[in-house]
């Protein structure tokens, strides 16, 4: 693992701060669906000498001057992209996931259109369509459901489509578990004459690694983010059909961004690198098998995950009607005892954001340090008892061993 004996000179604050975080990590398991472990190589391009590098433009049309390297790295990253998502073009500049979704937006969009996204509590994301949220003062955003058993009901959708006539119908999630029709999607918006665009952001490195189908062929446009399933640098991408990649660049540059991180657009590179391995494959369908064995667990404890089970690699629960507590109770509890999770809104969630009904549990980053099914039973037994325990701190102090045996025994960065 990296010393940073720099920083240790330099700042010991700053690096108390960074030592404290290292065994956070090392000592207790991430299942926030949203995050993972990169590896060595991903860190150390992280901080490489292309953080000193303004490279305002794309490769061969750049603003200033000094650009070689630059080029072939972020040249690199957009080839990799590419081949690993079959795409016909790749925008690797954006900063987040948020970014690439307000580029791709100006991209096709223009203010007042109506676009159709996917509620927040039933799994959509800020940024389809939170009335806090930048896109959602310049554009008009109309939300669609689940039905009661968790699935989408495409028909209504296509209904609703025909009723707002949107410019946009956008797929994706923030913590939906179930398994998308791109067909039905591509098909609605061909009927109503909108674009489709999907955010794959959480199942993007499924989607890399062959364990569910991709939603490049369908979508006229889809963005993502680069961590995540993923294992690459936080930083977000731009995948689009090529009659759309000028108005993509546009967009993200001059539009909304001006230098890119050319650091991390390095890190983008080694990542893809990294996705189009086989080791990889064998992780994302890991991935899958261990969010199954956790769905399974949790039910057997009578905690029954919402939308009806998972087909990616998180599932969600509503722990008032599960355990009697709300999600950020659940969530110190399991914080308490070294199990990182997040609370979250859950359909129609009569409670507010910040004390939900729910708490969103994923699998990547245990999976990335090694844990097939037979580990993540013991998590899952721990998982249970912890939110069961009435907070009773013998009981914590018990799984709290439980879990530290574990995550020394399958370390997230090997010495």
């Amino acid at each position: 693992m990296m010393k940073y004996e720099s920083i240790k000179k330099r700042d010991k604050q700053v690096y108390g701060a960074l030592k404290g975080e290292m065994k956070r990590q090392e000592e207790g398991f991430e299942m926030i669906a949203s995050e993972n472990y990169v590896s060595i190589a991903v860190l150390e391009a992280l901080g490489t000498v292309f953080i000193n590098k303004y490279s305002e433009g794309y490769p061969g049309r750049r603003y200033y001057g000094g650009q070689e390297f630059t080029d072939i790295v972020e040249t690199l990253a957009i080839d990799r992209a590419k081949k690993l998502f079959g795409a016909e073009h790749a925008n690797v500049q954006p900063h987040a996931g948020a970014p690439a979704n307000l580029a791709a937006y100006a991209a096709i969009l223009k203010p007042g259109d109506t676009v159709l996204g996917m509620d927040l509590s039933h799994g959509g994301h800020l940024t389809h369509g939170h009335p806090l949220t930048l896109p959602a003062q310049i554009y008009h955003f109309v939300g669609y459901k689940t039905e009661p058993d968790g699935t989408i009901d495409y028909k209504k959708l296509e209904v609703q489509a025909l009723k707002e006539k949107p410019r946009l119908i956008l797929a994706g999630f923030s913590s939906y578990t179930r398994q998308l029709d791109y067909a039905k999607f591509a098909a609605i918006a061909k009927k109503v004459g909108a674009y489709c665009m999907m955010d794959m952001a959480h199942i993007a490195g499924l989607v890399a690694g062959k364990s569910v189908p991709s939603p490049v062929p369908y979508f006229d446009i889809v963005t993502t983010t680069t961590h995540k399933t993923l294992r690459g640098p936080r930083g977000g991408m731009i995948l689009c059909k090529k009659e759309l990649a000028k108005a993509v660049d546009r967009a993200v540059f001059p539009g909304i961004q001006g230098g890119p991180l050319m650091n991390t657009i390095a890190a983008k590179a080694v990542a893809f690198g990294e996705a189009l391995q086989p080791e990889f494959k064998k992780y994302a369908k890991q991935v899958l098998k261990n969010a199954k064995m956790l769905e399974k667990e949790m039910r057997k404890y009578g905690a029954e995950p919402l939308f009806g089970g998972t087909d990616n690699h998180m599932i969600m629960l509503d722990v008032v009607e599960s355990y009697g507590i709300s999600g950020k109770v659940a969530e110190k509890l399991l914080d308490t005892v070294g199990i990182t999770v997040n609370k979250n809104v859950i359909p129609d969630d009569p409670r507010g954001p910040m004390d939900p009904s729910g708490v969103r549990i994923g699998v990547p980053a245990i999976t990335t340090r090694g844990l097939r099914e037979k580990e993540v039973k013991v998590i899952a037994d721990c998982i249970h008892m912890t939110l069961s325990s009435g907070g009773d701190t013998k009981i914590l102090k018990a799984v709290k061993i439980v879990v530290r045996k574990l995550c020394h025994a399958f370390p997230a960065y090997k010495k």
